[in-house]
């Protein structure tokens, strides 16, 4: 796919303003996240189901922190936004957030060589975060616990899908994306 390099390595210091190359970055992946999640929508109750949650979990493993978790945020925000889900916006900024956060601290691979059942696990792990904020925001928004409820069914059903192809496509990109800031 893409390489991008550079003659020194990637050392954010806290409260460092973002670089050239982490906001491209960002805006590239963002729109990967968005396209996985609004374009292959099947309906669920409250919402849809999509790929973008497996976009999530391989950006989260493929490049840097900052990057990656501002992407799973802004992709996934804009195709709310734009699909016409606006009372969903802002509770899937903080449940983006958090469920690729799980993923980056339960299996991040530039802390150790991370092995299949850690990475399931922290997709798994992700997943049934994403699955409870929805199905909580789902019951607080409706006003109505029966409607955050039915709605976890066919989350937890997207959670299976976008976790096994996360798990396939995550050894194949590994081997040709290089990404180093």
């Amino acid at each position: 796919m893409s390489v991008i390099q550079s003659g020194t390595s990637y050392q954010p210091t806290a409260g460092a303003r973002f670089t050239t190359k982490e906001l491209c970055l960002c805006a590239v992946m963002s729109t990967v996240v968005f396209l996985a999640t609004f374009v292959p929508k099947i309906p669920i109750p409250l919402g849809y189901a999509h790929m973008g949650d497996a976009a999530i979990f391989l950006i989260v493993m493929l490049i840097p922190k900052r990057p990656a978790l501002l992407a799973a945020c802004i992709g996934s925000t804009m195709a709310d936004i734009i699909g016409g889900f606006y009372i969903w916006a802002a509770p899937t900024i903080i449940i983006k957030l958090i469920m690729a956060y799980i993923v980056y601290i339960i299996a991040r691979p530039d802390k150790e060589s991370t092995g299949f059942i850690k990475t399931a696990a922290a997709f798994t792990a992700a997943s049934l975060w994403m699955t409870f904020g929805y199905a909580a925001f789902g019951a607080v928004l409706y006003d109505s616990a029966a409607a955050g409820i039915a709605s976890s069914y066919g989350l937890l059903a997207k959670s299976v899908v976008n976790t096994a192809a996360a798990l396939v496509l995550l050894k194949p990109l590994k081997k040709s994306i290089h990404i180093s800031m």
